[in-house]
């Protein structure tokens, strides 16, 4: 008989879940046939997988319950069924880079995080939705249909992991994977409600990688819980010799590093919009409530205006010039498999002159410096995750508060800066707007404190949890 917290599965924590199969209370077997059943059914209504996998999963569920029974070494996430969104590699089992021109892509070899996961006892199910090569914060492609939000299915999840936190906030498991290089674990998170980590870069191996030295893309968990979340990284997070920027371990346990976080003390800077990013008045009335809740918690509070200007321009030049060199050849050769969003970024990167790319690379350098000067009079940087709820599926939004945002990198001001600094960043849900759709918090710490990190988000969440409520699909 399961314990009572475990009988609704959808929204059970992995945390749970895990010590449920260890104590043979919950079989990964009847766990892995909750969440087939819940993807299947939702499948047709939010489309949040590329790629189903029941057949192998089945298998490896089955061999899970035998060590149970067998009482053999279990790993740390041993039964427990995972997404891995479909950028990064997985053995035998379809990759598409959400891009035509991999339609059919099987890899004979995981890629860094699958692998853990796997070495780890998790159940790799099914690969989640995302744009082309991840190139925008809207989850479609040209393969099939959207992913839509399950808050609001007219609405987009976010990107470019919208398939991971679109599961996870659907019930669709307890651990999705994704990766961010502009926000893309953050964005997608804020949006559905959900809660998501981009560690310190180098935290978890980014492998493979077409360009390490862009210093840009991390992987990460998005989860319901702060706890689940941890629990995650002890399975993913560590040092990996193919990665050209991986770390070694900044801690051994992270899940016991946040159990009972304090974070009294703590110097705490709110900035609502950075003095130049446009925030929709009902997003930055709900953030900066919860911002201020801080000093509940025994933290000193303050709001700021931060001392950089406006990055967008260059760093928006940084990411399409990157789009352009990875795509160019594919783009002449077969310009109809290019979106058009993904097609303007080519372009636009085809037009970059040397000379403005190495200005953009020294504007970073000079914003780097920036960000570490201010973050030495703080411990906690806190902001709106998103300045906006989410957006129609197929409709982005040109402008915020009545402020015009033509460009994507204009309304994710509060994501991709901490992607040019490397530094630890969560999206804690933190409330609903008069329409019912979530809101988000941001926490960042500087660099490598990611336990830091971690506890603010754990505490928060333990001040004012967010996991009762659940989208209606």
């Amino acid at each position: 008989m399961q314990p009572a917290a475990l009988t609704d599965l959808r929204y059970a924590h992995a945390t749970a879940l895990a010590g449920a199969i260890r104590s043979r209370q919950l079989s990964p077997v009847e766990l892995l046939e909750d969440v087939l059943r819940r993807a299947e059914q939702l499948q047709p209504i939010i489309n949040p997988f590329v790629t189903l996998d029941p057949g192998p999963a089945r298998t490896a569920a089955r061999l899970a319950e035998q060590s149970v029974m067998r009482d053999e070494p279990l790993g740390v996430l041993h039964g427990l069924p995972v997404s891995v969104k479909d950028l990064e590699p997985t053995r035998g089992l379809r990759t598409t880079y959400g891009s035509k021109f991999f339609e059919n892509n099987v890899p004979d070899f995981d890629g860094g995080v699958a692998s853990r996961l796997r070495q780890a006892g998790a159940i790799i199910f099914g690969k989640t939705n995302t744009p082309h090569q991840g190139h925008k914060d809207s989850c479609d492609n040209l393969l099939g249909p959207p992913t839509r939000n399950p808050w609001d299915v007219t609405r987009t999840p976010g990107a470019s992991s919208g398939g991971a936190a679109a599961s996870i906030a659907a019930g669709i498991g307890a651990l999705a994977h994704g990766s961010d290089g502009a926000g893309s674990i953050r964005i997608p998170a804020a949006l559905c409600g959900v809660f998501g980590f981009k560690p310190s870069l180098g935290v978890v191996p980014y492998w493979p990688n077409p360009d390490f030295w862009a210093a840009r893309s991390h992987n990460g968990p998005i989860t319901r819980s702060v706890r689940d979340a941890a629990f995650m990284l002890n399975a993913i997070a560590g040092h990996d010799v193919r990665d050209a920027v991986s770390i070694e371990p900044l801690v051994a346990d992270w899940l016991g590093a946040i159990e009972n976080a304090d974070v009294r003390g703590l110097k705490v800077a709110w900035s609502p919009d950075f003095g130049y990013a446009p925030v929709d008045p009902e997003v930055r009335k709900i953030a900066e409530t919860a911002a201020k809740r801080f000093s509940e918690l025994g933290c000193s509070v303050q709001e700021v205006r931060v001392p950089w200007e406006d990055p967008s321009e260059w760093a928006s030049l940084l990411w399409d010039f990157q789009t352009a060199i990875r795509n160019d050849s594919r783009a002449r050769e077969h310009p109809e498999w290019i979106e058009p969003t993904m097609m303007e970024q080519i372009e636009r990167g085809r037009r970059v002159s040397t000379l403005e790319i190495g200005q953009a690379q020294l504007a970073r350098t000079a914003f780097y410096e920036q960000a570490r000067q201010f973050m030495e009079s703080f411990d906690l940087l806190l902001t709106p995750q998103m300045p906006c709820v989410a957006w129609p599926v197929d409709q982005p939004p040109t402008s915020i508060d009545g402020k015009p945002t033509p460009h994507m990198f204009q309304h994710l001001q509060f994501t991709f800066p901490f992607n040019l600094t490397g530094w630890p960043a969560a999206s804690v849900p933190c409330g609903f707007n008069s329409e019912g759709l979530p809101v988000a918090l941001q926490i960042v710490a500087g660099k490598h404190q990611d336990v830091l990190c971690l506890q603010a988000a754990a505490a928060f969440e333990a001040l004012q949890p967010w996991d009762a409520k659940h989208p209606p699909v």
